[in-house]
């Protein structure tokens, strides 16, 4: 790797674990720069500006959902073992995200761009489409190797996959509930129950 992709991932990794915690509102280049001990012109030749680095610390979190969560679950069968390796992988994903203190950034940037129109939030949303529509297409599949029931909706079913996700953030970290990661997975056992062929 050169010297100035080095650079450049050390930039984003700081950003990352930056904005987990604090939200593009929270960070700044010159920021950035003192944490890592640069010039503000030699951090911002990476990027020209902070609406770029927030659109590269989206692709670079993306990349690393990505590789946490959907790419090990690709090694399992297609249809229900897959999904419940997904959950699984999402699950360690949200408990424990290298590098970013405050958990996944995806659910941290959501409640803060929501209502900003712009590329940032255009490239979250479409982002989070692209993941919901892999939810859903996984759960199709399901059906179609007589996993799941042939009358199951697969919108409906990542809907309620990603909704015992965002739970399980709002539960354990602002509530302090001990029990929700027990309540994540036996919600999701019950997800899996609704939508599977019964013998």
């Amino acid at each position: 790797m050169s010297k100035g992709r080095k650079t450049r991932s050390a930039i984003l990794s700081e950003a990352l674990s930056a904005v987990s915690t604090e939200g593009f509102q929270g960070i700044s280049i010159g920021m950035l720069a003192d944490r890592l001990k640069m010039s503000k012109s030699g951090l911002f030749a990476h990027f020209g500006s902070k609406e770029e680095l927030e659109k590269a610390v989206l692709e670079e979190a993306g990349q690393r959902f990505m590789a946490a969560v959907w790419s090990p679950a690709k090694a399992f069968p297609r249809g229900r073992p897959r999904i419940e390796a997904i959950f699984r992988n999402w699950m360690d994903w949200s408990l424990h995200t290298d590098g970013m203190p405050g958990g996944c950034v995806f659910m941290k940037l959501s409640a803060e761009v929501d209502e900003k129109p712009g590329p940032v939030r255009d490239q979250l949303s479409e982002m989070q489409a692209r993941w919901q529509a892999t939810l859903a297409r996984s759960a199709q599949i399901a059906i179609e190797e007589g996993h799941f029931r042939p009358d199951l909706d697969p919108r409906q079913f990542a809907y309620e996959m990603q909704g015992i996700l965002m739970a399980l953030k709002y539960y354990r970290r602002l509530l302090r509930d001990e029990k929700a990661v027990e309540r994540s997975q036996q919600a999701f056992a019950d997800l899996l129950a609704r939508s599977s062929v019964r013998h």
